[in-house]
């Protein structure tokens, strides 16, 4: 008789540990499904679709959660907890289309859900060009055309992938700026980018559908709206009439002038989901492309601190939506080092935004391009 020797596997390639225990080679790839699991919550379910889906789920030797009043009736709906391995849970999406009550389409989702695998994609840099007196971070200091275009060259020199410019601060308590006063400092810029043939994606950051349509007129090729179609209602079209621009719809709670205000949720990931399929499926509706939408849960829009590392720790439940995901945590409060310099805050802001680059998300918005790249180099 001897010891057992056991440890726990962190490694997310299963079809290679396998192989290396010996494990049939030509199935392995198969087999990995039974080891992958996954856990979904299914929004209100009828009681009878609710049992439907507990006893197909049990069936196969998954399980899933209901309100204890499913059986006592004393409910009319109720969420659910569906969990199993990868290969239980497409049993069930299988068995559920040929079932009652509209379960044929859950099925049809859950199978969707499925056929959503991880590209692994290598993380977009965005980085921030701010043309405002009173930005939080850098408030001022490209506010000059000259330093401006500076520090656009700068950001082109580092290898962003994106510039983000944007003419109006909505950091917290902060007030609307004119369609014409962000449009004054914009519009030189985007013609010296065109003058001069730059080829790196222009993002502008504004919540204004007269600003968007003048800035994607001279070139800019995604638009930045923090408000999610909510400050400005003609934004969803400016988007649709222009089919090859994208867009980036942000969760926020409230408006900048207030959302600092003792931000509250009764479930903060549920609502954050809620809202932004809401509006990915708003604009779907009104013709923009699926393809062309980015979603943000926006770190510091209406959160707390610790609600803004919730979402740190749980943006990958955001991934069912099925849109690319951008995250934008640079130099904000959540580091809480207010009295602190740039220079340190950078360096916190690397060693969170490194966690969410090993997890491939799609991308990150930063003032500090240059160490962002070096960890790439590094650790690519």
């Amino acid at each position: 008789m001897h010891d057992f020797l056991i440890k726990e596997l962190s490694n997310t390639n299963i079809e290679n540990e396998l192989k290396l225990i010996g494990y049939d080679k030509f199935y392995a790839h198969t087999a990995q499904e039974k080891f992958a699991y996954k856990n979904f919550k299914i929004f209100k379910l009828s009681l009878p679709q609710a049992n439907i889906l507990k006893q197909t789920a049990l069936t196969v030797g998954a399980d899933c959660g209901t309100n204890r009043e499913t059986i006592t009736g004393q409910i009319e709906y109720t969420d659910c907890i569906l969990g199993g391995s990868f290969s239980q849970i497409k049993k069930i999406a299988k068995k559920l289309q040929f079932q009652p009550f509209g379960l044929k389409k859950l099925g049809q989702m859950l199978e969707e859900q499925l056929q959503q695998t991880s590209s692994t994609p290598k993380t977009q840099i965005m980085g921030i060009l701010n043309i405002t007196q009173n930005s939080f971070s850098d408030g001022g200091e490209y506010f000059e055309f000259g330093d401006s275009i500076k520090h656009l060259k700068e950001l082109i020199e580092e290898q962003a992938d994106i510039i983000d410019i944007g003419a109006e601060s909505t950091k917290p308590y902060s007030k609307p700026i004119s369609p014409e006063e962000q449009l004054e400092k914009l519009i030189p810029i985007l013609k010296y980018i065109k003058e001069n043939n730059i080829t790196t994606p222009i993002s502008i950051d504004t919540r204004s559908s007269e600003v968007a349509k003048k800035c994607i007129e001279l070139g800019a090729n995604i638009i930045n709206d923090v408000s999610g179609f909510d400050y400005d209602s003609n934004m969803v079209n400016i988007i649709k009439d222009n089919p090859t621009t994208k867009i980036i719809i942000q969760h926020s709670q409230g408006t900048p002038e207030n959302m600092q205000d003792a931000p509250h949720y009764e479930n903060l990931m549920d609502e954050i989901y809620i809202n932004l399929k809401n509006k990915v499926d708003y604009a779907i509706e009104k013709g923009i492309k699926k393809e062309n939408i980015i979603i943000d849960p926006g770190i510091g829009f209406g959160k707390t601190k610790e609600q803004n590392f919730e979402i740190l720790k749980r943006w990958k439940e955001l991934r069912t939506i099925g849109c690319p995901i951008l995250i934008g945590l640079s130099r904000k409060s959540l580091l809480n080092m207010q009295n602190s310099t740039n220079e340190e805050k950078d360096i916190y802001t690397l060693a969170i935004n490194s966690i969410l680059i090993n997890d491939h998300i799609d991308y990150i918005r930063v003032h500090n391009v240059k160490i962002h790249k070096q960890l790439q180099a590094i650790t690519n």
